[in-house]
Formats: C-alpha cells, sequence, structure tokens
C-alpha cells in the first residue's frame, strides 16, 4: 500500500488507485504505447542495416564501413534502449535493490548486456581478439538485439495493458452508468435539476420516463418498471411501486417516479459492487503462493543458467568465442523472462471476478473464488434466503356468519396498533382488498402471546394458544385446521370476536419463485443442502419438503447454526453458507465460503466472501462455474507457461547446436517470449465467454 502512484517495489507493475474512479485515459497504456511506437520507428532501420551487413555486406562498399554504419546503428539504438525501455531498467534496478528478483530484472539484464558489450566493442575494437574483427578492424555488434527485445517487450507490455483495460471494462461502464444530475423536489412542490455530489440523504427525486435513478432509495409515489440488468443480471424490467427499493444507475421505464434518497455516494449499492470488484481483482488467490514461490527460485536460478551459458560457450564454443558466449547469454535471460507466469492468476482473477460481477454475482477476494470449486455442501438460512423475507397474509378462514373480509378488516383494524412484521402484514392484506380500518378504542398487547383490544365495539383477541387458554376462550373448534395450515409452512394466528372464536388468519413468508430451480440444479451438481432455521419444525419441514432440502434443523439460535457448520466442516465436508440476516454473519465467517443476499443486510454482506446481488440462490451456481472455469484457466495459463519456460531455457542455451546447428537469437527468444504472454492473455479473456 503506498501513498502515491508509482511502481510496485516488489513486481514493479505500476501500483493501482485503491478509490476506483471512471477514468478516462488509462495513463500507463498511453506512456507505454508511445514508448512503443516511437521505439519501433527507431529500432526498425537498427534491425534493417545489421540483417543487411550481415547477410549482404557487398552493398555497404566503402567509404560507408561497418565501423561507420555501426555508429548508425548505436545513435538509433540508444534512444530505444534509455528512452523506450527506461520503465524496464528502472524497475529492474529496483528489483535488485529491494532483493525481489522479477521479470524486469531478466529484460534489464539481458537489453543491458547487449547494449554495453556493443558500445565496447564500438569504441574499443583493439581489445578484442582478430579473429572477432572485420577486416576494417571493426567489431560485430548487437545494438539490432538490445533494440528489438525493448521494443518486443513493449509490445507485451501495451498488449497486457489493454487486455487488464478490458477486463475492468464492466467496472467503468457501471461507473459511467451513474448520471450526472438529478431532479429534487422542494418541500413547496418545485424541481430543479442538482449535481449528483449534491443530493442528500432524505431529498425527494423525480425520476421521469426513461431517466436513470439518481441513488439507492425507496419509491413515494408512482408506479414504473425498471431496467436493473446491469447490476443484478436479470434481463426482465421489474416493476415498482410505493415502498419498494431502486438501485441507483438503473433505467426507469415508462412510468414515473417520486423517490426518497437513502444511500448516496460511495454508500450505494453501485458504488459497493464497484469498490468490491476492484478489491477482489487485486487480491491474490491462494495458488499464487506457489507461483511466487517457484518464481522466487526461478529468476536466480536463470540468472546461473545465463552465465553457465557464457562460460560454456566461452570455453567450448567456435569462433568467436566471447560473441557465441555473450549471445547465447542474453538469449537465456530473454526467453526465461516469466512474463507468462506473472500473469497467468491475476489476468484469470481479473477476468473471472469481472464476468462474475456483469451476472449479479460478487466476488469478494480471490481465495473466495478459488476456495467455491470444492463445495460440497451447503448450508442455508430460510427466512430471507429461500423465502422473500416479507411475510404476506395468505388465508383468511371463518367459522362464524362473520364472513371473510369481514373477520380480516376487524382483524386488521386492531393490528394497526401493533408493530410485529406478522401485523404489517395483515394490515396491508386488507389495504390490497380495498377494506376499509376502524379506529381502535383500546388496546393491549400481550408479549409472546397476542394482541387484544376493541374495534367497533367489539373485543377482539388475536394471538397463540397461551394466550387463548389465559382468557379461558375455547379454540378447540380451530385446532385441526390450524394445524393442517402449519403444516403448509403458514404462521396462523387464532381470532376470537365477542370471546368467542371466530376463525384464522393465515401469515406465510412466500418461498422466492426461483428457489426451487436453484436447489434442483445444486443437486445436480452434487451439492447438499441443509437448512438451518431459527422457525419452528412444522413450518421448516414444510418449506423444506416443498423444496426437496436433503436436512433440516430448526429452532436454531445463531450460535448452534456456527456449531452445525464447524461439526460439518469436522467430518471433512467443504461448506458453503448462504443467509442475509445479522444473526448470520457468524455463520457466514465459519463457513469454508460465505454466500451473502444482496437484499441482505450489510453485515452480512461484509461477512461474505460471495455477495449474489439479486438475493436469488441460482446465483449460486454461476458462482460454482465461475470458480470452475476461472481456476481451470488458471491452471492452464500455468502450464502453458511453466512448459514454455522449460522448453525455451533449454534451446536458447544452444543444446540443439551440437546435434543440429541450431541457435536462437535474442531478437527471437524476445519474439517468443511476448508470445508467450500474448497467449496467457488471451486464454485468460476467454473467461469473459463463460456460460453461467
Amino acid at each position: 500500500m503506498e501513498d502515491e502512484p508509482g511502481d510496485c517495489p516488489k513486481c514493479g507493475m505500476a501500483l493501482e488507485a485503491v478509490s476506483v474512479v471512471a477514468e478516462t485515459d488509462n495513463t500507463e497504456l498511453v506512456d507505454m504505447s508511445r514508448r512503443f511506437w516511437l521505439g519501433t520507428l527507431l529500432a526498425l532501420p537498427v534491425f534493417v542495416i545489421a540483417m543487411l551487413l550481415d547477410m549482404a555486406p557487398t552493398l555497404f562498399p566503402s567509404p560507408l564501413s561497418h565501423q561507420r554504419w555501426y555508429w548508425v546503428e548505436f545513435v538509433l539504438a540508444t534512444p530505444v534502449v534509455f528512452w523506450a525501455g527506461w520503465p524496464f531498467l528502472v524497475r529492474a534496478v529496483q528489483s535488485v535493490k529491494t532483493l525481489n528478483l522479477n521479470m524486469f530484472t531478466l529484460i534489464g539484464l539481458g537489453v543491458s548486456v547487449a547494449w554495453l558489450y556493443s558500445v565496447v566493442a564500438l569504441l574499443f575494437p583493439t581489445i578484442f581478439p582478430s579473429t572477432m574483427r572485420h577486416d576494417d578492424g571493426s567489431v560485430a555488434v548487437y545494438f539490432e538485439a538490445a533494440a528489438v527485445i525493448t521494443v518486443l517487450v513493449l509490445l507485451g507490455q501495451v498488449l497486457e495493458l489493454k487486455a487488464r483495460s478490458q477486463t475492468n471494462a464492466a467496472i467503468k461502464l457501471l461507473l459511467g452508468l451513474a448520471p450526472k444530475t438529478a431532479r429534487k423536489v422542494t418541500d413547496c412542490g418545485h424541481e430543479n435539476d442538482i449535481p449528483l455530489d449534491n443530493v442528500k440523504v432524505g431529498d425527494k427525486l423525480r425520476v421521469r420516463p426513461g431517466e436513470k435513478i439518481p441513488v439507492d432509495g425507496t419509491v413515494l409515489e408512482g408506479s414504473s418498471s425498471v431496467d436493473e440488468s446491469m447490476v443484478t443480471g436479470e434481463a426482465i424490467p421489474i416493476s415498482k411501486q410505493a415502498d419498494d427499493t431502486l438501485i441507483g444507475a438503473t433505467v426507469n421505464g415508462t412510468g414515473t417516479l417520486l423517490m426518497q434518497a437513502d444511500k448516496v455516494g460511495q454508500h450505494t449499492l453501485l458504488a459497493q459492487i464497484v469498490q468490491m470488484v476492484a478489491e477482489a481483482q487485486r487480491s491474490r488467490a491462494p495458488i499464487q503462493k506457489l507461483v511466487d514461490k517457484v518464481a522466487a527460485y526461478f529468476v536466480p536460478t536463470v540468472i546461473i543458467v545465463s552465465l553457465l551459458t557464457f562460460i560454456s560457450w566461452f570455453i567450448l564454443g567456435p569462433e568467436p568465442q566471447l560473441a557465441y558466449a555473450i549471445i547465447n547469454a542474453v538469449a537465456v535471460l530473454i526467453i526465461a523472462c516469466p512474463c507468462a507466469l506473472g500473469l497467468a492468476t491475476p489476468m484469470s482473477i481479473m477476468v473471472g471476478t469481472g464476468r462474475g460481477a456483469a451476472a449479479g454475482v460478487l466476488i469478494k477476494n480471490a481465495e473466495a473464488l478459488e476456495a467455491m470449486q470444492h463445495i460440497d455442501t451447503l448450508v442455508v438460512d430460510k427466512t430471507g434466503t429461500l423465502t422473500e423475507g416479507k411475510p404476506k397474509l395468505v388465508s383468511v378462514e371463518s367459522v362464524t356468519d362473520i364472513d371473510s373480509d369481514e373477520l380480516l378488516r376487524l382483524v386488521a383494524s386492531l393490528e394497526q396498533g401493533s408493530e410485529h412484521p406478522l401485523a404489517s402484514a395483515i394490515v396491508q392484506g386488507a389495504n390490497d382488498k380495498g377494506l376499509s380500518l376502524s379506529q381502535i378504542t383500546q388496546f393491549d398487547s400481550v408479549t409472546g402471546q397476542g394482541i387484544q383490544g376493541d374495534v367497533d365495539n367489539h373485543p377482539i383477541v388475536l394471538g397463540n394458544n397461551a394466550l387463548f387458554s389465559r382468557l379461558e376462550i375455547d379454540v378447540s373448534s380451530l385446532q385441526q385446521r390450524a394445524e393442517t395450515l402449519r403444516e403448509q409452512g403458514q404462521t396462523v394466528i387464532l381470532v376470537a370476536i365477542d370471546n368467542h372464536a371466530a376463525g384464522l388468519i393465515g401469515v406465510a413468508d412466500p418461498i422466492k419463485a426461483s428457489t426451487k430451480q436453484a436447489i434442483t440444479a445444486l443437486h445436480q451438481e452434487g451439492i447438499t443442502i441443509v437448512m438451518l432455521t431459527g422457525d419452528n419444525h412444522i413450518t421448516a419441514n414444510a418449506v423444506a419438503n416443498q423444496l426437496g432440502i436433503d436436512e433440516v434443523q430448526s429452532d436454531m439460535l445463531p450460535e448452534q447454526k456456527t456449531q452445525v457448520i464447524k461439526a460439518l466442516q469436522s467430518q471433512g465436508k467443504k461448506v458453503a453458507m448462504a443467509g442475509d440476516g445479522i444473526n448470520d454473519a457468524p455463520s457466514l465467517a465459519q463457513a469454508d465460503i460465505g454466500i451473502a443476499m444482496g437484499s441482505g443486510t450489510d453485515v452480512a454482506m461484509e461477512s461474505a466472501g460471495i455477495t449474489l446481488v439479486k438475493g436469488d440462490l441460482r446465483g449460486i451456481q454461476k458462482a460454482l462455474k465461475l470458480s470452475r472455469a476461472t481456476m481451470g484457466n488458471i491452471r492452464q495459463n500455468l502450464f502453458f507457461a511453466f512448459i514454455y519456460n522449460s522448453l525455451g531455457v533449454p534451446v536458447a542455451a544452444g543444446v540443439l547446436y551440437p546435434f543440429f546447428g541450431l541457435l536462437l537469437s535474442p531478437m527471437i527468444a524476445a519474439a517468443a517470449m511476448s508470445l508467450s504472454s500474448v497467449s496467457v492473455i488471451a486464454n485468460a479473456l476467454r473467461l469473459k465467454r463463460v456460460k453461467l
């Protein structure tokens, strides 16, 4: 972590800002591109001159001897090495200072040796053996190798930076989605456009048809459909009406909405998504530790192999021995550059997490992405995870001559005085039916049992068996039907009017429409589903039976859920936990991988490694597919990188020369090095098209 822009003291790569911004230009890419094109412009004539001098010396009669053409090469190649290649040289020196030898160590060493040797040969040709000198007394130089290697490495860097820019395209697109202004509605009803940064929590905002939702908030008035696909991955527009939540940067449909701003700035869901994806892309997967360990030994080993190559060719090689020794040692340094090895893991992580974000699956870090592939058991909470988390009125049954609507009207009128979630569901159900509620003249709440009061001069009691037993009201006529409704997963409220049993109210938390499909898909992936819930066993079993869940444990306290997860882990299970509430946070942290519903609490999302933006369990299968695809891609990249270096170094050292007379030019080695990096980048970018 550094306070200002610059290069990483360990790997030498440019540091990225912790806070993501929608920058219009990638300054490092612009700089590297400029260096590449100007370097190419100067290196090309150097390469042509060198080839012609070597292959067709008769084209260069006096007065321009080899020596003078070498001076032309020096003038052209030097700015390529020391201006175009300056970032590499700085990073190479930094790697030596910090003892973090890396790809830039090998590049800097190889280019410097080729250029320094050529300068010495140009200025002091007489110190070399006569066998190395031409007829005019000059000694062959390798300015073209130093220049072309620099340009090819620059090409590799430009391609890598462009690829990294592509992986962040989804993030930048999301950042660019947020509108620049919002239409604020004042208390007196006036409307005026203000900069988005000036919107405050509690402000009333008007969103007209076709406009973008400015910030996260709640609908106050109006109805419309909103396209949330860029945030949730859900292509179908979502219907919105009063009290529904809105996500900033999503697109309003044909209706006009009046909304209240609930979250602004860095607290909006969009900002949190961007930050989470950015942090995940910067994180390191556990498999990267193996790569780092190999690289720590690899670079020093390559330098030793390069020295041995130099010594072997200098002692045993043909004339001119010194030239062969230098050129082959440089070839070893260049072809062994672990660019592909360094790119193998981070490129796949960057593309994979970006692909997940586009599908509504937010990966907190690379460790979570790697862990997900091994999951064999999924532990789920019920409320808010399998179900909507919003109780709804589903049954109204009367056992007297009072019809069900009148029964509901009286019950809802009394429930107006209660703050219990079930009361809200009953009142909402009455409102949906257009029933006119009455005022309460007396109200009393009995904790854990129910409520009682007077509505329209009728004493009404709502609650459970304990309350009715205390009040000595006979509800035996309701018990069988109540038990049947409970077995269907409903929470049953007994109703008495004028001290006589009057009927039943059934409230249920509806199962999400996508849950059944998600459970079936996860079973097909070989995942065992375990439901842990604080609800009673009748309701829990009713939900489990509908969904085909493998194991159910009910009446669970938060700490008991954590103990169950620990027990599963002690059996060798790899456990994922999906939940949405504050009470789920300890279990999410204990599991091998925690999965939070995006519709849940911030505490749950903070404790989880993966967040499903839409709160849809089908996202778990997407996360599983993404994890397997990404880790498979990383293994492919590592295989390519290791095989490339394993085969390339011996060839560059000259092991084929005694048998086939085959040597590897440093320029060919540089081209092969760049090609290996391109192959890794191209393979990683395939993840953008993986089907989730």
